[in-house]
């Protein structure tokens, strides 16, 4: 894969990011709490200008802290279960606000976004167990589905392939954006983004230790490229979109290609010049508000 360059939004937004980082230790180096902490600092900025909604309110989802949010064209019917990212150790609701957010307005859902067990305290399975439980605790009058960024797509797409194993009743569809479906780090992407810009292969590698050891890995509720071909078969619609400029780019192609050579036909965007992390980013990216348009309109037609 040839690296591909920022657009220059993205370029622009990288530059004010490396002034107003300088100086900033790599949260994944950090223990634990002190590296949550920094992320939420360096996450929450994300927050400013936020999208105006109906409804933000903090609640308890099956004994665990959650934020609902309501768009002002909420439908009434459709709610999506929401799974941040933040590589299964970092992030909240409260980081993910302006996302739950544009989120809602871009789908016409109400949007409930879910506080997990985080890693390194809290392995796999533990964080998506929390998600089956939010899931099982789905308030039955509404058409349930499930999105998630990052870690939270892979989270997302995990419960969906428990659910496949279970017998469970599946979402209605699944809005997956730029996830870790594997643990592979030589592929085409992890090769040309290595060392960024933003996520890198080292950090991604110490999220993974953090999250499942590796004789776990090749589980497909811990990598979803290992599910077999009946399970992916057997998922509800998905949409999928990667950044360009991210390690976890083949890990969405990879797993495009094993839909398609089942015959299904899930929408797949590659948003060009963005790095990973790239939808947090709205309140200054106009490719991060584009992108929560293109999945809104795919949710939209489908819901109808």
């Amino acid at each position: 894969m040839t690296a591909r360059q920022p657009s220059p939004a993205m370029r622009a937004l990288l530059d004010r990011l490396a002034r107003e980082d300088q100086g900033l230790a790599d949260p994944t180096t950090l223990e634990p709490q002190a590296g949550r902490s920094l992320a939420a600092l360096t996450n929450i900025r994300w927050n400013e200008d936020l999208p105006p909604v109906a409804e933000s309110r903090n609640l308890m989802q099956a004994g665990l802290p959650a934020r609902l949010v309501v768009p002002k064209g909420d439908t009434g019917r459709d709610a999506i279960l929401h799974v941040h990212g933040g590589g299964w150790a970092f992030c909240s609701a409260a980081t993910h606000e302006a996302a739950a957010r544009r989120l809602a307005d871009a789908t016409g859902a109400r949007v409930l976004t879910v506080e997990y067990r985080l890693a390194p305290e809290h392995p796999y399975p533990q964080g998506l167990e929390d998600v089956l439980v939010a899931w099982a605790a789905r308030d039955p009058g509404f058409r349930w589905s499930i999105a998630g960024d990052s870690a939270g797509a892979n989270l997302a797409l995990a419960a969906m392939l428990r659910l496949v194993e279970d017998g469970g009743a599946l979402p209605a569809q699944a809005l997956l954006f730029y996830g870790v479906y594997g643990a592979d780090f030589a592929t085409p992407s992890y090769e040309a983004y290595a060392d960024g810009p933003g996520l890198t292969r080292a950090k991604m590698q110490r999220y993974w230790n953090w999250y499942a050891a590796r004789d776990l890995r090749g589980r497909p509720t811990v990598s979803p490229l290992a599910a077999s071909d009946a399970a992916l078969a057997a998922l509800p619609p998905l949409y999928l979109n990667a950044a360009g400029i991210d390690p976890l780019c083949s890990d969405t192609e990879l797993l495009v290609a094993r839909l398609r050579a089942l015959g299904r036909d899930d929408p797949f965007d590659l948003i060009e010049g963005v790095v990973h992390g790239f939808m947090q980013m709205g309140s200054a990216l106009p490719e991060a508000r584009g992108a929560f348009e293109q999945a809104g309109t795919v949710f939209r037609k489908r819901a109808a």
